[in-house]
């Protein structure tokens, strides 16, 4: 044995070792994050269990990589962090995972047993780093030994799987990390998967009664309907009812489908068909005014609401009927209470045109862009926005997709430099050979948010495409800070030469100086492979853009 083998001896079996065999028991292949001095036993065995490591040129874009990777797996995204300033630059990342509900495991060291609250100058040391992390995860635990660790764990994943999915953060302090695990094997495995919380049955019968008699019923779909799909479906085709989903539900139902209205619920015009409802049916969204971009949804019939968190089935709008459990469990229940024979479908052809004229109406030159990126885009591509125009003023709206997590987003937390780590994780979660093609599409101010994650991506050996639409700066906060009389200020940015910069990072870079470039330099840089980062030009390409109505492929 050589001296590299008696090192690594002593740390067979630490903490850091049993933390991440539990981790890996529960189906999790890839972890995001950054080594460092005060981390590395959780960094030892991930080759050994097979967990592949990205690493992130900063811990923000880990958090975002974590979530994009979660919402293709169904599984919690994994962070490792070191702890201080490493922990604290995976901050904005677990404040939008708790505002999204997304499911997000942080694991961080921490200082040793004894050592709390010393305030003597060790490296990285933070005043309270579980407290910090509380302020704004679903909980934050400092353990104290490797069962405690190891326990947290599978607390974690019982809430990913039977509770609203939101980040958690270990805390494991340096000596615990280190020291021997002590926890036997049949510990570190997964625990079995619980049943779906089922309805209470009365709630359920009164949400039947309601549903039988409606005569212009309406779904509502949020981000806790997506992995109830085909159940929403099926139950939207036995009401002949239009469902309308929020952003985090978007593709809940597939956009193509005729009773789908898309992912408008932010359009007044698709608000006013959830309103008019005779019954509206809620399924997994609190109707947060950033979803809504108005105060509330003004519902005139009876409301009823499902959602797996009691605490939101009369937040923003009061439920006639609120039913506590899993989406998919209560649906089925509502569809075994229903006649077996279908409704006609409702006539959506009134109800999609007001939809189109709306969103072109605002931004119509960005609208147009946005539908020739759509246009250009494999049917079946993960799209990963920021909180761009581009994004939430029109992609958004006229990109219409078959299933959920398809696109990408943070519309509560809106926050910028999430699309580009976004997509790794998310073309992380692919299959080595083939896959799904995903495509970022963000504009030049967020993407100046993380675009050394450009180095990620190459590193990574990622086909992955970025679309960079480039309007010159901060537009929407340009033309607020004109509303209110300021001059602007703060909001023309210097542009780098961006093809230059994706080939500095060893990518391909590619500019569309026209409207009519776009499809080409899409396809060429899809087809193409590798990291690829196409340009757009915004003022030259909407200039000879020209807006036309979105086809109605249903």
């Amino acid at each position: 044995m050589d001296a590299y083998d008696e090192i690594a001896a002593r740390y067979a079996d630490t903490t850091g070792r049993a933390v991440l065999e539990t981790i890996r028991a529960y189906g999790v292949t890839a972890v995001f994050g950054i080594p460092g001095t005060h981390n590395l036993e959780l960094y030892r065995p991930l080759a050994d269990l097979g967990l592949r490591a990205v690493t992130n040129r900063h811990e923000q874009g880990s958090g975002y990589g974590a979530d994009g990777w979660a919402q293709q797996t169904g599984l919690p995204g994994v962070v490792i962090t070191t702890s201080g300033p490493g922990l604290q630059n995976a901050m904005s990342a677990i404040g939008t995972a708790f505002c999204e509900s997304r499911p997000l495991l942080v694991i961080s060291p921490g200082v040793p047993l004894g050592a709390e609250f010393q305030d003597v100058g060790t490296l990285h040391e933070t005043k309270d780093a579980t407290a910090m992390v509380g302020a704004i995860a679903e909980w934050s635990r400092r353990v104290t030994s490797g069962t405690d660790a190891v326990d947290a764990v599978h607390d974690a994943f019982a809430l990913f799987r039977t509770g609203r999915p939101r980040p958690v953060h270990i805390e494991i302090p340096l000596d615990v990390l280190e020291a021997p695990a002590g926890v036997p094997a049949a510990a570190r495995a997964a625990r079995p998967v619980p049943a779906p919380v089922r309805g209470d049955a009365a709630a359920v019968r009164e949400a039947i009664a309601l549903l039988r008699s409606a005569q212009r019923p309406v779904i509502v779909a949020g981000g806790g309907s997506t992995r109830a799909g085909r159940q929403v479906t099926a139950l939207a085709e036995r009401l002949g009812a239009p469902v309308v989903t929020t952003l985090n539900g978007k593709a809940a139902v597939d956009e193509h489908h005729p009773l789908s209205l898309g992912s408008n619920l932010r359009l007044g015009s698709a608000r006013r068909v959830a309103e008019d409802a005779d019954v509206l049916l809620v399924l997994g969204s609190k109707l947060g005014e950033a979803e809504l971009w108005a105060p509330r949804l003004e519902a005139r019939g009876a409301v009823v609401r499902v959602d797996i968190s009691a605490a939101q089935l009369h937040k923003n709008l009061d439920a006639m009927v609120g039913i506590v459990g899993d989406c998919s469990a209560v649906v089925e229940e509502l569809l075994s209470g229903l006649p077996a024979e279908p409704r006609p479908p409702r006539d959506l052809a009134d109800e999609r045109a007001a939809i189109a004229e709306e969103t072109r109406g605002v931004l119509p030159e960005t609208v147009a862009l946005a539908q020739a990126i759509a246009a250009a885009l494999p049917h079946d591509a993960i799209v990963a926005g920021d909180s761009s125009q581009i994004v939430y003023m029109a992609l958004a709206n006229v990109l219409r997709q078959s299933a959920p997590h398809s696109l990408l987003y943070t519309p509560t937390y809106a926050t910028l430099g999430y699309g580009l780590p976004a997509a790794i994780g998310a073309r992380v979660a692919q299959p080595a050979e083939g896959g799904r093609p995903v495509v970022a599409v963000v504009g030049d101010g967020a993407l100046m948010f993380s675009v050394n994650e450009l180095a990620t991506a190459v590193e990574q050996r990622l086909d992955l495409t970025v679309v960079c639409v480039d309007n010159g700066g901060y537009a929407e906060i340009k033309q607020n800070e004109v509303d209110r009389g300021i001059r602007p200020v703060g909001v023309d940015l210097v542009q780098p030469d961006w093809v230059a910069l994706a080939h500095a990072f060893g990518a391909t870079g590619r500019r569309a100086e026209s409207h009519d470039d776009i499809a080409p330099a899409l396809a060429a840089a899809i087809e193409a492979g590798g990291v690829q980062l196409v340009h757009i030009p915004q003022t030259r390409s909407a200039a000879s853009a020209t807006p036309s109505t979105p086809k109605d492929e249903s």
